[in-house]
């Protein structure tokens, strides 16, 4: 970093939060996903006035700014493309208010998701958006990509949840947007224009969020099929069936395998398994809903069908999906985590078309997901270190876009575009879209400071 600008950011954040130390570099340098590249020094930054100079001093040297959380992105999206100063926000992590009474809380972006809950769980209460790194993962990372979970199908997204932002802006300006209200129309909808746009129009520093009471009752059944269509059938009908489970999910064959051959599970080997929970204030209600999954599932030609009795039996359903992810990260020295989405009643022939995908290029891909609300994750394992594996893996990747948008899906249901899916967006927005997205991204950021290199917003 030039001495004149390490000099000026020292100054602003002090000698003990500014960095260049070689380790803190290279862990600056990657995200969760495969993407990576240095930036020039780092600072951790207190307050939302130290935050304003910094932005003020980068947009007058034209040095790009990346706004990074824990880093659990799996997209690239904290990965600093083009160098530059990275602008971590872990120190503020402050719950600055919760008010039960007006149904809100008001935190700083390096607040843990998982502290939230625990500071909420006091008052019966919770934020629904339950990403699977909630333990690790900051709310300022769940805004900056709109994040979802397992309980999506049900309480939505956190773009659901966000009430009002205070943003600083590229030139260091500090905005503020949306209500502390539960309604509110009052001009443009920029609280929604930031969540989502992964860092690239300004800095969150502050976030309300909508909360909501916490269900008391839960109830979790399984059920297994040897035929793709009669899974797909049953979870269309479940959501159609009038009631809406908090959680749907689903394995394949592949990632079924991959859990047999590195756990002591010994899950049957079926084409889909799906995992199912209702939740609400009664026993009554959760369980009249569990019902009607139950004979859904039955009623579609099910291998197995198990209802869990007691929470240690539901502790045991999870199991396998809680420890996809995990089992499948060990297999290859290298994986693609994508998070592809679909409408509902083309989840079995995203499954069938991501099968027919593996054969064609002769790669392993286990999916699994969130059969409720579309959004799928094929788990693509290959060797980083071979190069006619790599060229296999980014075929596959393409293929796997190609294959959403031609079942009218999108790219990206809640990792968000980061670098790994920039190439892509041509796909899903069409030239007038791109130009407007673009248009955006220059009227708030003329200078390109903000997370440069992400989301195909340069020309």
């Amino acid at each position: 970093m030039d001495e004149k600008i390490k000099k000026a950011l020292i100054e602003i954040v002090g000698d003990d939060n500014y960095t260049e130390r070689l380790i803190d570099m290279v862990s600056y340098s990657y995200d969760a996903s495969e993407h990576h590249h240095r930036p020039a020094c780092g600072v951790w930054a207190t307050t939302v006035e130290q935050i304003s100079r910094i932005l003020q001093l980068a947009n007058t040297e034209k040095i790009p700014v990346i706004p990074r959380g824990a880093g659990t992105g799996l997209s690239g999206m904290a990965v600093p493309a083009k160098g530059g100063i990275v602008l971590d926000l872990n120190h503020m992590n402050q719950i600055i208010e919760i008010s039960i009474e007006d149904r809100f809380a008001v935190v700083q972006p390096g607040v843990v998701y998982a502290d939230l809950e625990r500071e909420l769980a006091k008052h019966g209460f919770f934020f629904p958006p339950d990403p699977a790194s909630g333990k690790v993962a900051t709310l300022g990372g769940n805004v900056a990509t709109n994040a979802g979970g397992v309980k999506g199908a049900k309480y939505g997204t956190t773009r659901d949840y966000v009430l009002g932002l205070q943003v600083v802006l590229p030139d260091g300006r500090i905005m503020r947007t949306g209500t502390r209200t539960m309604k509110g129309v009052s001009g443009y909808d920029l609280t929604r224009l930031f969540v989502g746009s992964e860092g690239t129009l300004g800095v969150v520093t502050e976030i309300v969020l909508k909360i909501n009471p916490k269900p008391t009752a839960t109830s979790t059944a399984m059920a297994t099929f040897n035929n793709l269509n009669d899974a797909g059938r049953a979870v269309s009908q479940i959501m159609h069936s009038g009631i809406i489970p908090s959680v749907l999910e689903i394995l394949g064959r592949e990632t079924i395998e991959a859990i047999n051959a590195n756990t002591d599970l010994n899950l049957p080997v079926v084409d889909a398994m799906l995992l199912a929970e209702t939740d609400g204030y009664t026993e009554a209600e959760t369980e009249y809903q569990m019902a009607k999954i139950m004979d859904i599932f039955h009623a579609n030609h099910p291998q197995q069908v198990q209802q869990a009795s007691t929470a240690e039996e539901a502790v045991n359903l999870w199991k396998a999906r809680k420890s996809a992810y995990a089992v499948l990260a060990r297999i290859k020295s290298h994986f693609v985590l994508e998070d592809v989405t679909v409408p509902i009643g083309k989840v079995p022939a995203l499954l069938q078309g991501v099968a027919d995908i593996a054969a064609r290029h002769d790669i392993q891909i286990a999916t699994f997901g969130h059969a409720g609300d579309g959004n799928l994750h094929p788990q693509i394992l290959y060797d980083g270190y071979d190069p006619v594996e790599v060229k296999k893996m980014e075929a596959a990747t393409a293929d796997l876009f190609q294959l959403a948008i031609d079942l009218q899906g999108t790219l990206t249901g809640e990792h968000g575009i980061g670098m790994a899916k920039a190439p892509f967006m041509t796909l899903e927005h069409d030239a007038a879209a791109m130009e407007t997205m673009r248009n955006i991204k220059t009227l708030f950021d003329p200078n390109n400071i903000l997370n440069p290199g992400k989301m195909a917003l340069e020309v």
